[in-house]
């Protein structure tokens, strides 16, 4: 991969990170992930698919209507890139069956993306949800 290719990988993650999940504009995710995208890492509930990953991204979305994401580090090699990023936002709409607690959550997580032909194929993401449950004081500390 050129470097040419590498620095257009990393444009594709931050238009991921800075389009679609902090502006929450859905129809970017059209235009950057590949219709028969497969998220390994899929939340409970959600469909397959581009459409599944969409659905997913505004339900989070609903649920931290205030909802900011920045990238700390993106890194390309070969066909894949690493978003590490940080996301925060105040919890004021249901989320995975959890009513809004109107609580503000700090949550840190990894997203590596494989991309082919200008679109993210593949995504294996980690994030904090036991941190971000913790937060929002639905587990015990």
């Amino acid at each position: 991969m050129t470097s040419t290719t590498s620095e257009n990988g990393k444009a594709i993650a931050r238009r991921f990170t800075e389009d679609l999940w902090d502006k929450g504009m859905l129809s970017v995710a059209d235009e950057i992930i590949a219709p028969d995208f497969i998220d390994h890492d899929p939340v409970s509930g959600q469909r397959s698919g581009l459409e599944g990953y969409k659905e997913m991204v505004g339900a989070f979305r609903a649920a931290f209507p205030d909802l900011r994401v920045r990238n700390e580090d993106v890194i390309a090699e070969g066909d894949k890139v690493v978003a590490r990023w940080t996301a925060r936002g105040t919890h004021d709409g249901v989320l995975m069956n959890i009513p809004p607690t109107g609580k503000q959550v700090t949550l840190k997580g990894i997203d590596v993306l494989r991309i082919e032909g200008g679109k993210i194929v593949e995504r294996w993401g980690e994030f904090d949800a036991v941190g971000m449950l913790h937060q929002l004081g639905v587990i015990g500390q």
